[in-house]
């Protein structure tokens, strides 16, 4: 049996959620990069088997960190404009055995990502129904750890619909590598753009494939995608009493059937 189970139980859906938000210091490669960096700003997303980290800094880079950044695995994105530095790296550096986010979980205590690298710290926030779990998590790591507390908070129902964050594997299950590649080179060459900067005949003859093979592919990576993001947005919007659209209207002028 599949789906999704709150596993807390049903009185949890009327109570108010906990956010805590901390910095600690833990022996990481990432974190000594940012503490011998202190410009520098690294995201860190856990996938099944890996992390994606996107790194940032104003300026030119260092050599020095250029080959740093370069240890840390394959390089996926780089570039350098007047924003400074970005840099994209699939890496699997850090083990995710006995890891922090097990300790999160083993309190009962929800990660939401992204884990923040900068100035030596790592920068984490969590939800829970209870704050006892909280206080839990928080002592729990104060036992062996430098750990500030920036923040703790109650949440209200419509937070907390708007503060959960969608993994990105989740967003991509079952999209396939020809159907992300068709969707990354539309969206590149401007496709969603209002007004569109590209066609789909222009778009596939980019490619080897046929424009009707490349409309094949991207309408399926819409699709799934769509399809994947439907809980969230039905998250988000639940709290909503807005006819923004006008579809209550429009479901009371119609004539009711014979």
């Amino acid at each position: 049996m599949t789906g999704t189970v709150n596993p807390y139980g049903p009185k949890c859906a009327a109570m108010s959620m906990y956010e805590a938000s901390f910095r600690l210091k833990h022996e990481c490669p990432y974190r000594k990069i940012s503490e011998r960096h202190p410009d520098l700003t690294i995201r860190e997303w856990y996938l099944s088997d890996c992390q994606v980290i996107e790194i940032t800094a104003p300026g030119s880079p260092t050599e020095g960190l250029l080959e740093e950044i370069d240890r840390l695995g394959t390089v996926l994105h780089e570039s350098v404009d007047e924003s400074g530095l970005h840099v994209v790296t699939q890496s699997c550096l850090c083990s995710l055995e006995d890891s922090i986010i097990e300790r999160f979980e083993a309190h009962n205590c929800l990660y939401r990502p992204p884990t923040i690298h900068r100035q030596g710290w790592e920068h984490y926030t969590v939800t829970a129904f209870d704050e006892g779990d909280v206080r839990a998590l928080l002592g729990e790591l104060e036992a062996d750890r430098d750990v500030e507390v920036l923040s703790k908070t109650s949440m209200t129902a419509q937070q907390t619909a708007h503060g959960l964050q969608a993994p990105v594997d989740q967003l991509f299950e079952d999209v396939t590598e020809r159907q992300r590649a068709a969707l990354r080179l539309a969206l590149e060459r401007g496709y969603y753009e209002q007004p569109r900067q590209t066609s789909l005949r222009d778009l596939a003859d980019q490619t080897a494939l046929a424009r009707s093979t490349y409309e094949e592919h991207l309408r399926k990576a819409e699709n799934k995608l769509l399809t994947n993001l439907g809980q969230y947005l039905r998250l988000v919007t639940a709290t909503s009493t807005a006819d923004t659209l006008g579809v209550d209207r429009t479901r009371q002028s119609e004539p009711a059937a014979d």
